[in-house]
């Protein structure tokens, strides 16, 4: 079997973060995805997906994730159920995420930017799901730096996309095909 799910897309408001009466941090918030075709009077539409995130991973979400950022999520989704205060039953479909990758710099304001250094939750820089960082562990990475897959430039605000919409100075030699 198999339920995994990745999506990109910007949030909706701002996370919002508890805390379980154990103690365990629980951040949950929507990111907006866009379809990929347009409705008939040619607007584009999204769906608007629910996202539950914990321990450190929550944490770091809420501390560094604000509304209209873009973000990809790695995870499963839960379909859960509970009863209201009416007697109802109430179900409930979010993803649960172990990866969460920041994908603008959060020193830029507006929601429109480049990758702010990579900053992800999955293989070092603000995390991973396994053995530290963001998903179930602890810490800032199993095997990088707050700088992310750039850190060998030695900028922790290097943007790759920085040249964005200027023509790129490649050889032929250097493509590999």
């Amino acid at each position: 079997m198999l339920n995994r799910v990745i999506l990109i897309g910007r949030l909706t408001k701002d996370p919002d973060m508890r805390y379980t009466p154990a103690g365990v941090a629980i951040t949950q918030f929507n990111l907006a995805v866009d379809r990929p075709f347009t409705s008939n009077g040619g607007e584009r539409e999204a769906d608007f997906i629910p996202i539950v995130t914990w321990r450190q991973l929550a944490e770091n979400c809420a501390n560094y994730l604000r509304k209209g950022r873009l973000a990809a999520v790695e995870g499963r989704i839960q379909v859960r159920s509970y009863d209201n205060n009416e007697g109802k039953r109430v179900y409930v479909t979010e993803v649960v995420a172990d990866n969460v990758r920041f994908l603008e710099s959060p020193n830029r304001e507006g929601g429109n930017g480049g990758n702010g250094g990579n900053r992800s939750a999955e293989g070092g820089n603000y995390g991973g799901s396994s053995g530290g960082g963001y998903g179930t562990g602890g810490g800032y990475g199993a095997g990088g730096s707050y700088g992310g897959n750039n850190s060998s430039r030695g900028s922790r605000d290097y943007d790759p996309f920085s040249d964005e919409g200027r023509p790129i100075d490649i050889s032929e030699d250097d493509l590999p095909f």
